[in-house]
């Protein structure tokens, strides 16, 4: 969590657009959403393929409604996207030196020579960082190793690169006794033996004014959404408004797809055309004849605990329902259509009268088979 709590310690404005360049498996991410309270855009971006999978299903999970997801080499942040977040959060791949304490063997193929191939890396990734961030903005360089190389002279390879530009913004009273671990440049190295903790890095950087980058011609294909209409916007919104109480955030905008209906952050409008992106937004519903489908991104996405369409499940009949099973909840008089459903008073999930029973609507990779209680 220290990356984050670095990039917003004494916010002097609201961040409207952040990127997140190696966002799996999600903490980051989701930690950077609350902090935006799931407004402006937060760009998550993870080139590990095999990693996207967990990073998309803990933003879901945690009700993230305003994310974009690209599966990219953030070294071409730099040249695609010039000038265009407002913080940028680069967690860096290092070394792993400072996770040794908790697995002996991430020093298993350690050497001088790794140190020397990955610091190539880093270097690059930090300067594509330092060009999509607008002038002014804030960005935070962080890696779990302890070296030198990986850490101090990256960000002093920026500094050398782009002269009066990057300026190093000390984190000196981040956290209590901070102060113990603070470099001369106002970098913080936490040592294990000083907080008896793992090993990590953290650094604060602000960009003072424009650096060129590259150009890049971009062929993007056609966009597969088109905004809704006002009539369709005000359709679509009266029919969640009546069926489950929920109604649409400020700061969003209705896209559709084919029968699909999906919700984007206003701030996504001016990146359409300019980057390619994976997954945006949340799947608000599918349409058909009768009405709307409703997704369950709705519940974790929009929901704000004030709803009056609503059934209260008991302890056991909550465990019947994270095992996908059907409830006969026989305390409420039955009804017709979707209904949320809650627990402890936090919605869980989507429900639809069938005569006196609810249909289960938790999704498949939601369901556990044993007691989650």
């Amino acid at each position: 969590m220290m990356p984050v709590t670095a990039l917003f310690h004494q916010q002097d404005k609201t961040f409207d657009t952040v990127l997140d360049m190696a966002a799996a498996p999600g903490s980051k991410t989701t930690q950077i959403a609350a902090l935006m309270n799931n407004e402006g855009l937060v760009v998550a971006n993870e080139f590990s393929a095999s990693r996207t999978k967990a990073l998309y299903s803990n933003i879901e999970r945690c009700g993230v409604r305003n994310s974009a997801l690209t599966t990219f080499d953030g070294r071409v942040f730099g040249n695609w996207l010039p000038e265009s977040f407002d913080a940028v959060l680069i967690d860096a791949p290092c070394s792993g030196e400072g996770t040794v304490r908790k697995d002996p063997d991430a020093m298993k193929n350690w050497s001088q020579e790794s140190i020397a191939a990955i610091t190539i890396t880093q270097k690059a990734l930090i300067e594509s960082a330092f060009q999509a961030l607008k002038p002014g903005g804030v960005m935070v360089y962080s890696t779990c190793t302890l070296s030198r190389e990986e850490n101090q002279h990256v960000c002093q390879h920026l500094k050398n690169t782009y002269g009066d530009a990057v300026t190093f913004e000390s984190l000196e009273s981040l956290f209590p006794a901070a102060k113990e671990a603070i470099t001369e440049e106002g970098f913080l190295h936490i040592f294990p033996q000083i907080y008896d903790c793992e090993g990590f890095f953290v650094a604060r950087i602000r960009k003072n004014s424009a650096v060129p980058s590259g150009v890049v011609k971009k062929r993007l294909g056609k966009f597969p959404f088109t905004k809704a209409t006002a009539t369709q916007t005000s359709e679509i919104s009266r029919a969640l408004k009546d069926s489950l109480d929920i109604e649409f955030p400020s700061g969003s905008q209705l896209w559709l797809r084919d029968r699909e209906i999906w919700l984007f952050p206003d701030v996504l409008t001016s990146f359409i055309g300019e980057f390619k992106f994976s997954r945006m937004g949340i799947k608000v519903a599918e349409s058909h004849k009768k009405g709307y489908r409703w997704q369950h991104q709705v519940v974790t996405s929009l929901t704000t605990g004030h709803e009056q369409a609503f059934v209260e499940l008991s302890l056991e009949q909550a465990r019947e329902w994270f095992m996908g099973k059907d409830i006969r909840p026989e305390e409420v008089s039955p009804s017709k259509g979707d209904v949320l459903i809650r627990y402890q008073n936090i919605t869980i999930g989507l429900g639809k009268w069938v005569g006196n029973r609810l249909k289960n609507g938790l999704p498949r990779e939601l369901v556990r088979d044993g007691n989650l209680f």
